[in-house]
């Protein structure tokens, strides 16, 4: 099955470890087998990282986009997973962090991608 992405004008986008950015028009573009693709508003800059759960972000999306598995990266998520876990209690949070782990550890990065958006919206809640 296809995947159907449709682009602004401008918008910029990561497609198998190649940014591609979108001309001056509205662009619909059709995957027609699996790759890694993220969205310029999805993809987060070391900089960035300023966060538990953003340190949580970080390491999945470079896993996504890496074309081979890194022990490292892994040991990181990990870490900062568990940091998490630690100090959260709410029961919807924690299901969501073992959620993420699940499909981290089935190489669903994507799944993991977005679920961990609701971590950092989460988090955001608390820190305003």
């Amino acid at each position: 099955m296809a995947l159907k992405i449709s682009l602004k004008p401008g918008e910029k986008f990561v497609l198998n470890g190649a940014v591609v950015e979108n001309g001056d028009r509205r662009a619909t573009l059709l995957l027609q087998n699996r790759a890694s693709v993220l969205r310029e508003k999805d993809i987060m800059q070391a900089d960035q990282v300023t966060t538990p759960a953003r340190h949580i972000y970080f390491p999945i999306m470079m896993m996504y986009l890496s074309d081979h598995a890194d022990e490292q990266l892994y040991e990181q998520f990990v870490l900062r997973m568990n940091e998490f876990m630690g100090v959260v209690s709410a029961p919807e949070v924690l299901t969501d962090c073992v959620a993420i782990s699940r499909d981290v550890m089935a190489d669903e990065f994507y799944k993991a991608l977005m679920r961990c958006k609701k971590l950092i919206a989460f988090e955001q809640e608390r820190l305003v």
